[in-house]
């Protein structure tokens, strides 16, 4: 009998895990093509911090906290609820917090030189994870229907909805680990890599918000998506892990390497 509740128990976490935001591969593979692109003081010093852990392995700390109540007050640092075609502002913003006050508290700490090794570390995690979050385009969505949560959807016959789809159905669909997903990132041209990691937060969600708006009207009537959509958008999906590796990797490289 216990052996059965253990099964149960590792299948539903396992099934639960897997619905999060750009699922753990999709981090993973954000924080490794960061890992790849820090200047090596960065590197150095954000070992120490982590204890000598990676950018990938610690990506999903963000989502694992959720399991501990004491956590709760973050929960909305992941998304942003943007009407399409709006404008973000701060004076209309959550006043528990969303993903661009997230990530500046986050910077705010690491920057802090009287922030304790403890709370730079955690910031850190919470960090990697938000850029993760913040190329997620449903991550951008509209607050009536939860980021596309209640839009719901059939995935290759099975029920989904388009929050997940981009959460980790895409990403599973590829068939490829995090560390194939980075190593196997599109190659750029220095000039274009520079201009991908050029910008702030601010104007990464802009960018996202226009891919969020396609995708809210990119949907068939009967709901049912498979091969066409994944053909369609698993580039796009990609592109959008690579850019937010590569714009972690630059606002590390801007806090630590001093």
């Amino acid at each position: 009998m216990r052996s059965f509740l253990f099964a149960l128990l590792f299948v539903f976490q396992f099934s639960t895990a897997n619905a999060l935001d750009w699922g753990k591969t999709g981090h993973r593979t954000v924080g490794q093509i960061a890992q790849d692109h820090l200047s090596k003081k960065a590197s150095k010093m954000i070992a120490t911090l982590l204890d000598g852990e990676s950018l990938a392995l610690v990506s999903n700390y963000g989502d694992d906290i959720k399991s501990d109540k004491k956590f709760n007050s973050y929960n909305t640092w992941h998304y942003v609820n943007l009407p399409l075609g709006a404008t973000y502002s701060l004076e209309s913003s959550n006043s528990d917090g969303d993903i661009i006050q997230g990530i500046q508290k986050c910077v705010n700490v690491i920057r802090e030189p009287s922030s304790s090794q403890a709370d730079k570390a955690f910031y850190l995690k919470m960090l990697v994870h938000f850029i993760g979050d913040l190329h997620q385009p449903m991550h951008i969505g509209r607050e009536e229907d939860k980021g596309g949560n209640d839009i719901k959807l059939t995935w290759f016959g099975k029920n989904t909805n388009l929050h997940r789809v981009w959460d980790s159905n895409l990403v599973e669909e590829f068939g490829m680990s995090y560390s194939e997903l980075s190593a196997e990132s599109p190659r750029l041209s220095k000039r274009k890599k520079k201009q991908i990691m050029g910008g702030s937060p601010l104007d990464w969600l802009r960018e996202g918000h226009k891919i969020t708006s396609v995708l809210y009207q990119d949907l068939p009537e009967n709901g049912k998506l498979g091969y066409e959509y994944a053909y369609k958008y698993t580039g796009l999906m990609r592109d959008q892990m690579q850019k937010g590796g590569l714009r972690l990797a630059q606002m590390l490289n801007e806090l630590f390497d001093k």
